[in-house]
């Protein structure tokens, strides 16, 4: 597999670098509740300027009305954060690809930052409009993608972009990808663990592995599916209709023999979610909320990871918000940290599963940590990667057209 990374360039002393990073992170009063992603990101950030480029930053945060530029998704705290931790000019521009950024732009010296607006204020960025990526790329020489989370969206910035710019793979979009092809070849057994709620986003990730993983195990209201589907009952839980027709067809198929299910749960039947009791899955009553994995579950889990040799985890297995009902999530990721010390080489991804690690305290013994889930989903399950095309050739296997899509 071969990757067009920034490494490759020989020259980038006075070249205007548009860096494409994922810095939506969680904002509350202009102050940064969790700088994961932008502390990921800085390596990238620190080695440009360090070849004394000029370095435009484009990054968007949440899911903005783009008739209007709301203040709550202003990028300027985060540029403020920036500057702080790298202690280099940041120069904030209230714009995107007007007279502002231009402006700005032609004024840079070697080894600055020029930081844009939040790029979704833009009707053209989700419409992947040639046009917003040709005015992007008069403000710049070369193109770099650093924002693996987003390289899944045909955006103006990830995807249309790289038809006017020479384009090139980030440090940590680099990183990204040749973790995550371990898990398209791994060492066996390959053990996946799946949860959350949406099962339809997991679909074509359940699908693609049913033969090369050893052992998929389910959690969090994604399993209540498969409750339905072979008949248990499940109570008041929260299930989906079409989710359950996908189960019973892998059921039907016989395509779920490796497919391994909860033994027991934690329910409440209360709407308050105030009490909590641990019930074998044929103890479940028709007024119980299911909202984690059990005890007998968690230590049957912990068997197969422990015998793993590779693990891929994204999704909690239970209402991870809840004190009562995090037991589960927060012991497998114990447990596959204690494992990643010693033989097990693991790979999380998702918002809510490496909340899991933070609350533990083990991300930092975890072998790598995806800064994107549904783009970690993606990717594993084969599917497009628009803002990887052109930057990556030779991928394993099936798994190639990824990069030529």
């Amino acid at each position: 597999m071969k990757i067009k990374s920034i490494k490759n360039i020989k020259n980038l002393a006075g070249k205007r670098v548009l860096l494409r990073c994922d810095f939506n992170v969680p904002v509350k009063n202009g102050r940064i509740l969790d700088d994961y992603k932008i502390i990921k990101g800085l390596e990238t950030i620190e080695y440009l300027l360090k070849k004394k480029s000029k370095v435009i930053i484009v990054s968007h945060l949440g899911r903005p009305d783009t008739a209007k530029k709301d203040a709550k998704y202003s990028l300027l705290p985060v540029a403020k954060f920036l500057k702080e931790k790298i202690k280099k000019q940041v120069n904030f521009v209230n714009d995107i690809s007007g007279f502002q950024a231009g402006t700005a732009v032609s004024r840079m010296k070697n080894s600055e930052i020029v930081f844009l607006e939040n790029i979704r204020f833009e009707k053209g960025e989700k419409k992947n409009s040639a046009i917003l990526a040709r005015h992007l790329a008069k403000l710049a020489d070369i193109y770099v993608n650093d924002a693996f989370a987003v390289s899944h969206r045909a955006h103006a910035s990830v995807s249309a972009i790289k038809k006017y710019l020479p384009s090139y793979a980030g440090l940590l979009l680099e990183k990204e990808i040749l973790h995550l092809e371990k898990a398209l070849k791994p060492k066996q057994p390959l053990i996946l663990i799946i949860g959350g709620v949406k099962l339809a986003t997991k679909i074509p990730l359940i699908t693609k592995f049913r033969k090369k993983a050893h052992r998929i195990l389910l959690g969090g209201a994604l399993a209540n599916n498969f409750f339905t589907a072979h008949g248990y009952e499940i109570g008041r839980s929260l299930v989906d209709k079409e989710s359950v027709k996908f189960a019973k067809k892998l059921i039907k198929k016989g395509w779920d023999k490796n497919i391994i299910l909860p033994i027991d749960l934690r329910v409440s039947n209360k709407k308050s979610f105030w009490d909590a009791h641990n019930k074998k899955l044929n103890e479940i009553g028709k007024r119980d909320y299911i909202l984690d994995i059990g005890y007998g579950t968690v230590d049957f889990y912990k068997k197969y990871i422990k015998s793993a040799a590779t693990v891929v985890w994204n999704g909690p297995m239970g209402m991870l918000e809840e004190q009562k009902f995090k037991y589960g999530t927060l012991a497998l990721a114990r447990s596959l940290a204690i494992n990643s010390e010693k033989s097990v080489f693991s790979i999380v991804g998702g918002g809510e599963t490496i909340e899991a690690l933070k609350m533990t305290k083990t991300i930092n013994d975890i072998n790598w940590v995806s800064t994107g889930g549904g783009a970690m989903l993606a990717f594993l399950s084969g599917e497009k990667m628009p803002g990887i095309k052109g930057l990556v050739s030779g991928l394993h296997s099936s798994f190639c057209h990824l990069a030529r899509a």
